[in-house]
């Protein structure tokens, strides 16, 4: 049928043929309009974290960078769970500081997109995991248990005087993240953000809304 039409469209000549040249170039026109349309399709999503209300008018690019922050966050232990009695206290630590290298990368680089005429933008979001809860944690258990290893080379780590403050901070952490991981998702256009965070044997529960938190934030917009 295509060659059919290709040698009719050649078999015509002078109006005719640049009348169906032309409906085909509008055709493929409308066609690539209503793709791009659809690539760039801007969506409105609302988060309330921690008592602050925040719009995002996400587009693709905006998207993609959600899904990014999204993903490596939930992949670490920043939303797994670490049960007392497994896992290693100083690669919990290690994946902290990966995640928060890889948050910080983008707001220092040259290509981070200026913020949106309207509502808030992704990276603000991120900033805020940074400066509220990635580095003050860090800055905090980071230093103690260098120097533990430092002075107890041969000692395990569950013998650190702290290891049980640790892990109860920890867990308080990744209950903190949660939501703003969720948010990212919710940003991202992923259909259901929370499922990924379940730990394994998870329950097949109705999808929440992403948590609103009554703790306000210093500086944060309200």
């Amino acid at each position: 049928m295509v060659g059919i039409a290709a040698y009719s469209i050649s078999q015509t000549g002078g109006q005719r043929l640049s009348i169906i040249v032309g409906c085909l170039a509008g055709v493929a026109a409308v066609l690539g309009l209503e793709l791009y349309r659809r690539s760039a399709q801007l969506t409105e999503v609302r988060l309330v974290l921690f008592g602050n209300e925040m719009s995002f008018t996400t587009k693709t690019d905006m998207r993609q960078a959600a899904q990014r922050m999204f993903f490596q966050a939930a992949t670490r232990v920043a939303t797994r769970p670490l049960e007392d009695g497994s896992g290693n206290l100083r690669e919990a630590l290690t994946s902290l500081k990966v995640l928060f290298d890889l948050y910080r990368e983008p707001l220092e680089g040259y290509t981070t997109p200026p913020p949106p005429t309207k509502g808030d933008s992704v990276y603000e979001l991120v900033l805020d995991v940074l400066n509220f809860e990635l580095a003050p944690f860090l800055s905090k258990w980071h230093p103690s248990l260098k120097d533990f290893e430092d002075r107890h080379p041969d000692q395990d780590e569950s013998e650190w005087p702290q290891h049980a403050a640790f892990r109860a901070e920890l867990s308080q952490l990744q209950e903190r993240l949660r939501p703003y991981v969720i948010g990212l998702g919710e940003i991202a256009g992923i259909r259901d953000p929370e499922r990924h965070l379940r730990p394994s044997g998870r329950s097949v529960q109705s999808r929440p809304t992403v948590p609103q938190q009554d703790r306000s934030r210093p500086g944060a917009r309200g």
